[in-house]
């Protein structure tokens, strides 16, 4: 398989503390003529979540992207942590000024695109990329998906859940979250959301349906659409785990899928093997946003990462594919892999 190569300057490490986050008021910039890291200022968690708990309406309909706003390169947009009860059709305080001040409701706003970074784009496979990035090694505690739309290179709509465990007592499942989420202040917002895993894949193919990207009656695989990982394990070894727990059967959109590694190291061939997202980030020049290991954060940022590829002319096909009548048989499809 022929990959165009493009070359990568090597940009100096950088670390973060591992709270929340921004770029103090960053100005729009093209995906494809990011410059330089900027410097990073600490910004406010989410403690606002735990110190004013909001109420539990009804589940909102499953669209959380609104239609976007004009492009207007003027305007400039700082960057806000996501309001995690909204991402669940759960927040209360949509209509309160000080709450939209401190957070997002509308991730597209961290995905705009400019003319520039169409002049390379190439036809892909797929006309859909869904994002993927689970958290949670015991059990999946986070499930956040976007779907990015192949040919615009934005945002077409967020899904994100909250996992709760079934198979550990209520005392570890405490100690597992206050030790995952404690410390990103979003504890309390799990607790107050976070469904079974088998009610969360039922939410996530009716929203896959939604959006006509899966049908059950036709053989249950997506529809023009294709995951995105940043390596192999959330599909191939977490999600076939953790169906076995909730005594699941294992769904066929879960057979194939594009790790976004992989595809990245053959089209730049880079001089260090990127071996996650945030060494990605670094060769491209692309600065992290959010919190790393908030599966939503990540989720994002690996979205900037898959743009700014679609925008260099890289074309993303399947890397990996289970044998129908083995699914825990696996065949890579790229001999040079991460």
């Amino acid at each position: 398989m022929y990959f165009p190569r493009i070359s990568l300057s090597r940009v100096p490490s950088y670390h973060h503390n591992g709270n929340y986050f921004h770029l103090l008021h960053p100005p729009f910039i093209p995906v494809s003529k990011i410059p330089s890291l900027p410097t990073y200022q600490t910004a406010r968690t989410y403690t606002d979540f735990n110190s004013q708990a909001q109420t539990h309406p009804p589940l909102s309909p499953p669209s959380l992207i609104p239609p976007p706003p004009p492009n207007n390169p003027n305007v400039t947009h700082r960057w806000k942590p996501m309001c995690l009860y909204h991402t669940h059709g759960k927040c209360t305080k949509i209509d309160d000024p000080v709450h939209v001040e401190k957070f997002n409701h509308d991730c597209s706003r961290d995905f705009q695109v400019s003319a520039a970074d169409f002049e390379r784009k190439r036809p892909q496979d797929f006309d859909f990329f869904l994002v993927f990035d689970l958290e949670g090694k015991v059990e999946i505690l986070e499930f956040p998906v976007l779907i990015i739309d192949a040919k615009k290179m934005g945002v077409v709509d967020l899904f994100h859940r909250f996992v709760r465990p079934t198979a550990m007592s209520e005392e570890r499942v405490n100690e597992y979250i206050y030790n995952k989420y404690g410390k990103f202040g979003v504890d309390r917002v799990w607790h107050d959301t976070a469904l079974p895993f088998n009610e969360v894949l039922q939410q996530f193919e009716s929203w896959l349906t939604q959006h006509n990207l899966w049908e059950k009656t036709h053989g249950g695989r997506l529809n023009r659409a294709a995951f995105v990982t940043c390596g192999n394990w959330d599909v191939k070894t977490q999600v076939p785990h953790q169906c076995s727990v909730s005594k699941l059967k294992l769904p066929p959109y879960f057979m194939e899928w594009i790790n976004l590694k992989d595809v990245y190291q053959n089209f730049y061939n880079p001089r260090n093997e990127a071996r996650g997202m945030r060494t990605m980030m670094s060769q491209l020049k692309i600065p992290m946003v959010g919190s790393h290991h908030l599966g939503l954060d990540d989720t994002k940022n690996i979205a900037r990462v898959l743009i700014r590829m679609l925008a260099d002319g890289a074309v993303l096909p399947i890397t990996a594919r289970r044998k129908p009548e083995s699914p825990g048989t696996v065949n890579f499809l790229f001999k040079n892999r991460i």
